[in-house]
């Protein structure tokens, strides 16, 4: 075996553990709503997700082919594999980082954050496209908001037209939807999130001369698809008790309302190309629903946790992997 292809069979084995990690990482976004008001149980949830996200993952390649050329061009990279290891090295960091002490932190934030600060250190600043690494920003930015006003739209609605219902009806039915939702959730995280270690895997692929499109071999699609399952069936039950019960008390009502918030805004991301991070949409619609159900019921202490990960995310990562560019090369 050629030393060139070792090294980028390195590659791919760590794109496809940080997918992997991705995936018991994010799998509260897809089931927390569902576990906590007991709409499902945790095991039968965790398979539901996992099949979703590997339907999800070999459908769409959009976001793939954004991460793979809009931060930076890898066919103009003489170091694009030394770049790509630094990236992944420090995306993983951070993960099980934030996993261990059950923070939401965003996946997507790592990766992007990343490979910005690896390809600044490793390349210069003149081979970062400003422009796009902006585009994917402002996407991450107000995605969060959007996916909070939209919760909060739908439980209004929800309040409004069903108000006058015996709570207990009421619930019994919307617990009966989750699964739906649980389903639909899990399918726009694979989408989404999948498609973001399919993008880095093409990245390194074109960087090494072994690819020249930026749509992902099939190859790559399958094996990132199946990473993604793997770790969502491994579960992140840290992260699923964060979301599921340290944020407000969940009904099955509040659940369907978020879960159907996330999905739209992940899923429409997904139809714009744009990578988004299906963790801040998914805490974000809960913060929306939870406030649209009763403000003072949400604990803001655990919110402001979380949105400080959110903004330190990105610049603590691009400065982690520029670091891990200079150690290792």
């Amino acid at each position: 075996m050629d030393t060139p292809f070792l090294i980028l069979a390195i590659v791919i084995f760590l794109a496809l553990a940080f997918d992997f990690i991705n995936g018991f990482h994010d799998t509260a976004n897809a089931i927390a709503m569902s576990v906590s008001t007991r709409a499902l149980k945790p095991r039968t949830a965790i398979l539901l997700a996992a099949s979703m996200n590997f339907l999800g993952a070999i459908t769409f390649t959009g976001v793939a082919k954004t991460i793979g050329g809009s931060i930076a061009d890898p066919a103009t990279l003489d170091n694009g594999i030394e770049i790509v290891i630094a990236t992944l090295i420090a995306a993983i960091i951070w993960n099980l980082a934030t996993w261990w002490f059950g923070i939401p932190s965003s996946s997507s934030h790592a990766l992007i954050g990343a490979l910005a600060g690896a390809v600044f250190v490793g390349a210069g600043s003149d081979s970062v496209n400003w422009n796009g690494f902006l585009d994917i920003v402002k996407a991450l930015i107000f995605s969060p908001l959007i996916a909070f006003v939209v919760g909060y739209i739908i439980m209004m609605v929800l309040k409004w037209t069903l108000g006058r219902r015996s709570p207990h009806t009421v619930n019994k039915g919307f617990r009966s939807m989750q699964i739906f939702t649980a389903a639909l959730q899990s399918f726009a995280h694979g989408t989404n999130d999948a498609q973001k270690a399919m993008g880095i895997m093409t990245f390194a692929l074109i960087a090494a001369g072994r690819w020249d499109s930026l749509e992902p071999p099939l190859w790559v699609k399958l094996s990132a698809a199946t990473a993604i399952a793997l770790g969502t069936s491994v579960g992140g039950w840290k992260i699923i008790k964060t979301l599921g019960t340290k944020i407000f008390k969940i009904q099955p009502i509040n659940g369907f309302a978020a879960d159907v918030s996330s999905a739209s805004v992940i899923f429409t991301a997904t139809l714009l190309h744009l990578p988004i991070s299906t963790t801040h949409a998914a805490t974000s619609s809960i913060l929306g629903v939870g406030a649209a159900k009763r403000f003072r019921e949400v604990k803001w202490g655990m919110a402001g946790r979380i949105i400080v990960a959110w903004f330190i995310t990105i610049p603590v990562v691009a400065l982690l992997a520029g670091l891990m560019y200079k150690l290792l090369f």
